[in-house]
């Protein structure tokens, strides 16, 4: 799935193509869904650390060819090297506690607390941050935080044990979120994008030894890899989503993963969605579309601020 600490800086905004934005967008919910679907199979019979790092393996040819062309090498110049390894290497733990989730609850289930993390990123951002939270903000919080409880309401115990790793994952992109806000400030999408991919791949290459690798047979092999390729994809998709169009036109389309993931659970796995697992969703997804639109609102009023001000 996309990092959501990963934003375009304000430096290098392009003029917008929003319907071509949202294509893109759409274009990434549909890999990363595929992807994950592919994650949830291989868990079953393979550690998690092998999962992510043939992943990772995969990826990182795609995201090279896709970036390196334009901008070389250069891409790797950075005075945070620092910040870029603590943040993959947090990145690598919440990966890693949604590969494991996936393989002990319904895809559905996990993608849906997932995307939870946007509400703990606007948590952590007022207790870190101290930013403002405001009436409308605490309010999507709250009702956010109930549709995760519903997603996550009783089941069986493997589903129970599933949520709580989905939801450790959904905290930590949420702190990940507020800690390095100010990252996208100094260092390029691509850049970020680059960091990221080879970091991780040495952090799972690193795990396996403890986490177990089973020599995989030339199918899965294949699937690995290609699972890797279309993880890679989407990430490019999703970056190119936000460099055509504002957060505030296509974020929203990104909520379309739990219709795919929800299609790919019931015709894969035979997983029939409960009521509670839908409704917990749709609150899920409303809160976090709050908390979007309210974002996007707040800096367009400190633009035409600064834009007054400057006048």
């Amino acid at each position: 799935m996309a990092d959501p600490a990963l934003t375009i800086p304000a430096s290098r905004a392009r003029r917008d193509h929003v319907p071509l934005g949202i294509a893109f967008m759409l274009a990434a919910t549909v890999t990363f869904a595929l992807s994950t679907a592919i994650s949830k199979w291989q868990v079953a019979h393979y550690s998690f650390a092998e999962v992510l790092f043939l992943r990772a393996l995969g990826s990182l040819p795609v995201c090279a060819l896709l970036i390196l062309p334009r901008s070389g090498l250069a891409v790797f110049r950075t005075e945070r090297l620092r910040d870029h390894v603590g943040r993959s290497a947090t990145q690598a733990v919440a990966q890693s506690l949604i590969v494991v989730a996936l393989g002990l609850m319904p895809l559905a289930g996990a993608v849906a607390i997932n995307f939870s993390s946007p509400l703990f990123a606007t948590l952590f951002a007022a207790l870190w941050l101290k930013e403002k939270v405001g009436l409308a903000r605490g309010l999507a919080l709250i009702v956010g935080f109930g549709g995760v409880l519903l997603v996550a309401s009783p089941g069986a115990d493997s589903f129970r044990s599933g949520a709580l790793f989905a939801l450790a994952n959904a905290v930590l992109f949420g702190s990940v979120t507020a800690a390095v806000r100010g990252m996208s400030a100094t260092e390029s999408a691509e850049t970020l994008t680059m960091y990221q991919m080879v970091l991780l791949a040495v952090f799972f290459a690193l795990a396996m030894p403890f986490a177990g690798f089973a020599a995989p047979g030339g199918g899965d092999l294949a699937a690995m890899l290609f699972n890797g390729v279309l993880n890679g994809v989407g990430q490019y998709c999703w970056t190119r989503a936000l460099t055509l169009a504002p957060p505030a036109a296509v974020g929203p389309f990104y909520y379309f993963s739990i219709v795919w993931a929800l299609l790919l659970g019931f015709f894969v796995w035979g997983d029939v969605p409960t009521l509670a697992l839908l409704t917990g969703s749709a609150i899920v997804v409303a809160s976090g579309l709050v908390l979007l639109w309210r974002e996007a609102a707040r800096k367009q009023a400190a633009k035409r601020a600064k834009g007054r001000i400057e006048a």
